[in-house]
């Protein structure tokens, strides 16, 4: 019978070396059930396992370099890192040498390599927690290190990526008029409450009930700038995968909640359900949507770089060679939006990037083209928990990672209220 743990060791292997080396999203991995073969304890230990090296990336190719001459095959390699990851958590070495070696003596091009890894890891084992919190927080690639130091300075990036190898908490949305007593729940400035220490999130006292959904408190504010009131007829332009549809269903707004992903609707009806919450669900493409809002929602597509506390696979699958494109869609979405927006209405534009192009820079931009546009300032600094300094020149929201850096951070967002012109 196999070993669960080494069998969760091998899938954690196989999603490294899917998004090292085929540059595939960890989210494509799960989604096209890479680990359904696992019992849910291995399942979630393996996608751990994955995220903490991908994390830790280059602290485990530093600890790694001085006992190699050169770097063997991609596979091997991301043995001896995970191996390494786990060995500076303190695990047994006995039993994390002797798993790595059964992975690689199995693999039938380079199982000749089970010595190099036996040999390897029993030498990192020597004072491998001791070594690894000496080492810099692991730098992010430069395709995107460039332009944020660019943007925010070298210090904040830094301070970044602290928060990057950090990982991040699960934060919670309590639904309007729900009562929480999850047992080490912290409230946040923001209404928003952390958990440092989750567990099985369908266990937490609530969940069935639908009296809460997991979302990162800075995913959490769009929906509270927009401020829907009940009977408001509202778009939530880019749906998935249904956070703040919930939000604003829960404020009794008449919600259509629009995404082109029939599958992941299918995540944003099953949580309506939980939640006793009602939407219209349409599936299409958001820039030939039709209809008239009082209020749009519109969460762009994005690089998608401000999450990558939650998704340390982001800077090593992706290159950056979409931002181009994807800043020409948010532009279409945003001017879309803006027509479908009643003469009076409000629009939230919102993506989850560290970006100024696909946050401040596009503000600006619509505010030039479309006179009858105008920025409220004032909103998103009235909002509960928000620090003066995050408000932007043209009046915007910026979030970034190494905010709340003693309260475990949150995800980077940009976001802006436009008020229509009556």
């Amino acid at each position: 019978m196999a070993d669960p743990h080494t069998s969760a060791r091998q899938s954690a292997i196989y999603l490294l070396d899917q998004v090292l080396g085929e540059g595939r999203l960890l989210s494509e991995c799960l989604g096209a059930g890479a680990l359904d073969h696992l019992a849910p304890p291995e399942r979630a230990r393996a996608q751990r396992l994955a995220t903490d090296t991908l994390r830790g990336l280059e602290r485990a190719d530093r600890l790694l370099q001085k006992h190699l001459r050169k770097y063997p095959p991609l596979t091997v390699r991301n043995a001896l890192r995970l191996g390494t990851l786990e060995l500076t958590q303190g695990e047994a070495a006995h039993g994390v040498v002797n798993s790595m070696v059964q992975i690689v003596n199995r693999h039938r091009r380079h199982g000749a390599l089970k010595g190099l890894v036996n040999a390897v890891l029993r030498k990192v084992a020597d004072g491998a927690p001791e070594a690894w919190e000496t080492l810099r927080p692991p730098r992010l690639p430069k395709w995107l290190r460039g332009p944020l130091v660019s943007a925010w300075g070298p210090d904040a990036v830094a301070a970044m990526e602290r928060a990057h190898l950090a990982g991040a908490p699960l934060d919670i949305t309590p639904r309007n008029d729900a009562t929480l007593d999850i047992p080490g729940a912290v409230a946040l400035p923001t209404g928003s409450l952390r958990l440092v220490e989750a567990g099985q999130v369908s266990a937490l006292p609530g969940y069935d009930a639908g009296t809460w959904w997991v979302q990162d408190a800075a995913a959490a504010l769009p929906a509270r700038l927009l401020n829907t009131q009940p009977g408001e007829s509202v778009l939530d332009m880019c749906a998935a995968p249904g956070g703040k549809t919930l939000q604003l269903a829960a404020a009794g707004a008449k919600v259509t909640a629009l995404d082109i992903s029939d599958s992941r609707m299918a995540r944003v009806r099953e949580n309506l359900s939980r939640c006793t919450l009602e939407a219209e669900i349409v599936v299409g493409d958001a820039v030939e949507h039709t209809g008239t809002y009082d209020a749009i929602l519109l969460d762009a597509p994005c690089s998608a770089t401000g999450t990558m506390r939650r998704h340390p696979d982001l800077p090593h699958a992706k290159d950056g060679s979409e931002f181009g494109e994807l800043i020409e869609l948010q532009s279409r979405m945003l001017a879309h939006a803006w027509g479908l927006l009643k003469p009076g209405g409000r629009l939230v534009f919102c993506t989850c990037s560290l970006l100024p192009d696909e946050g401040e820079v596009q503000v600006e931009e619509a505010l030039a083209i479309h006179p009858d546009m105008r920025a409220d300032r004032d909103a998103a600094a009235a909002l509960p928990g928000i620090a003066p300094e995050w408000i932007t020149e043209e009046g915007g929201l910026r979030l970034r990672p190494d905010y709340w850096a003693d309260q475990g951070g949150m995800d980077g967002f940009y976001m802006a209220l436009l008020h229509k012109a009556p």
